[in-house]
């Protein structure tokens, strides 16, 4: 290796959101969806969220995130609740499940498995809080993001179709399929390098299994 080239490891920590973390999940969630609505997804609104949208998420400590010391943080999820009764309704028996809301990964860490990461996470916490299903909505026309939610264990439930909301493609997954079934299995996932000039960086994410009391708190 050149003298000149560095190996950067950096650990994300997965913590509650505090009110002094707002301005950053902010300015996350502003970027992420000015890229998605780029992409022609009207997942969120182009602008982003208001505050008063955000800072009860973690005014309740219901949002968490991946801090990598940086004020804006790698990745964002919501994990609480909350079944959006536009689209679960009481045959569907709401409170058998967490719902995941404003789940975002930062345009630099993308594409490395962090959205995996916490979204096996948030399964966790429901098998822990015995919840059976995780379940989430998404855009009706995004294939894309639909697809990479099957991929990552969710099953399409059904899609409601209403003229005023971008949302309503329902999935859920089974919250006990996430822990895992054999020693095997990697549970701190070491993130592909990210090449920036001479430098090479690596993310390491903590074993987010050990964090027992993000999960059963």
């Amino acid at each position: 290796m050149p003298a000149n080239t560095l190996d950067l490891v950096m650990e994300l920590t997965l913590r509650r959101a505090t009110p002094a973390d707002l301005e950053g999940v902010l300015a996350l969630l502003t970027r992420t969806a000015g890229w998605l609505n780029g992409l022609g997804v009207r997942q969120w609104p182009a602008g982003g969220f208001p505050a008063e949208r955000i800072e009860p998420l973690i005014g309740a400590g219901v949002m968490y995130l991946l801090d990598d010391g940086s004020p804006e943080p790698a990745a964002t999820i919501a994990v609480d609740g909350h079944a959006d009764p536009e689209f679960w309704t009481p045959a569907d028996r709401p409170g058998d499940a967490l719902y995941v809301h404003k789940l975002a990964v930062s345009r630099t860490c993308s594409g490395q498995g962090l959205g995996e990461v916490l979204l096996d996470w948030a399964a966790l916490r429901a098998a822990a809080h015995d919840r059976p299903y995780l379940r989430l909505d998404c855009a009706k026309d995004n294939a894309r993001l639909q697809a990479y939610y099957k991929k990552a264990g969710f099953r399409h439930v059904r899609t409601v179709d209403l003229p005023h909301r971008a949302s309503g493609a329902l999935f859920e997954r089974d919250a006990g399929a996430a822990i895992p079934a054999a020693p095997s299995r990697r549970r701190t996932p070491m993130v592909p390098a990210q090449r920036s000039g001479h430098a090479v960086q690596a993310w390491r994410v903590l074993d987010i299994t050990a964090h027992n009391e993000l999960i059963e708190c």
